[in-house]
């Protein structure tokens, strides 16, 4: 029996899920579709329970109720935490959790595909797998730029560039399940931004109070390179009063910060490719992650390797789904042999 065959029955609920440092995302094949930002916070004491009102909090519910929880981002630069003991439980949590805003039927069985960052892939593997192994029955972990390229039928003559929060990843596709040696890892990344805002915001305004959340969510809201017209201004308090700060040179320096090494690993992946089909690979990249959102940044990207002869950079219409609709779409067209009974 077929696996179309099989799901008509009803049996099986395919998912494909996108584990990710700052977002985790899932769809399914009864067409739901959804997202927490990759944060787990438990109640610190009986006080907190009462006060939050459960035992378990994700994403934006988890970041407002923070001071009354430990709270948990269990993914650090792509990886799992290492010596941190509720990573791994975060991990398992929120994998629980998306699974059960897929709704999946009384009965069902889960078959998931689980796209990581690349070095997630190499170091982590087992850990996802006992992740997941309570609440799915079967299982394949993948890379993330794999799962966008799949989702995208950018099988052949490709390279995805996945721009997380903790990692940019890089996958080149020629026409077969991609190697290590196809795939490379860079740290310079979303939090890498986070990080030099930061520093330059505490460098300009050393009277004002902020915190990394606070400046991500500046990140997310004006992230440009190159030249904008507009001004940046947002409100930061001193003093307890909340006063307008410009923050537009800090936000582009923040931002064009990952640039150098963006470029390099992207020319390095070209470069090492078969010489034959490199001028497709170059007319072939693609932009996912929601470091894609950076406005300029794909211009930028194109201006740079036009040294290197024509090329065309795109964009994924929609980064938050992209990983898990082509893990979706992987899991409903992989052969059962592929499949890891957990």
């Amino acid at each position: 029996m077929s696996q179309a065959e099989t799901q008509k029955e009803g049996s099986i609920l395919f998912v494909g899920i996108d584990l990710g440092t700052s977002r985790s995302s899932i769809s399914s094949s009864n067409n739901t579709r959804e997202w927490v930002e990759s944060y787990v916070g438990w109640p610190k004491d009986f006080i907190s329970l009462q006060v939050v009102g459960k035992p378990v909090l994700f994403g934006a519910e988890a970041l407002k109720n923070r001071l009354s929880l430990d709270l948990c981002r269990p993914l650090e630069r792509g990886i799992i935490k290492e010596g941190i003991e509720k990573s791994e439980e975060a991990v398992k949590e929120i994998i629980k959790h998306l699974i059960e805003l897929a709704k999946p039927s009384g009965g069902q069985k889960i078959y998931a595909v689980v796209g990581v960052p690349a070095d997630t892939l190499k170091v982590n593997k087992l850990a996802i797998r006992r992740a997941v192994s309570e609440f799915a029955h079967s299982l394949m972990v993948v890379s993330e730029p794999f799962a966008v390229a799949y989702g995208m039928n950018l099988l052949n003559n490709s390279l995805v560039i996945d721009i997380g929060a903790g990692t940019t990843d890089f996958c080149i596709m020629h026409g077969t399940i991609p190697s290590e040696e196809d795939q490379k890892t860079i740290l310079n990344a979303g939090d890498y931004i986070d990080d030099q805002l930061y520093s330059y915001l505490s460098e300009k305004y050393p009277n004002a109070r902020f915190n990394k959340n606070m400046v991500r969510q500046f990140k997310e809201q004006f992230s440009f390179v190159g030249d904008m017209p507009d001004e940046i201004k947002v409100e930061i308090p001193v003093d307890g009063k909340p006063v307008l700060h410009d923050i537009k040179n800090e936000i582009r320096r923040a931002c064009e910060s990952i640039l150098p090494a963006l470029v390099e690993a992207t020319t390095e992946m070209i470069a090492r490719f078969d010489p034959e089909f490199q001028i497709k690979i170059k007319n072939n990249i693609v932009l996912a992650g929601g470091g894609s959102l950076i406005r300029g940044l794909r211009e930028y990207l194109q201006d740079s390797l036009k040294e290197y002869g024509p090329c065309s950079v795109t964009s994924v219409n929609d980064p938050l789904f992209a990983g898990s609709d082509g893990a979706l779409k992987l899991a409903l067209d992989m052969p059962s042999k592929y499949w890891e009974p957990l």
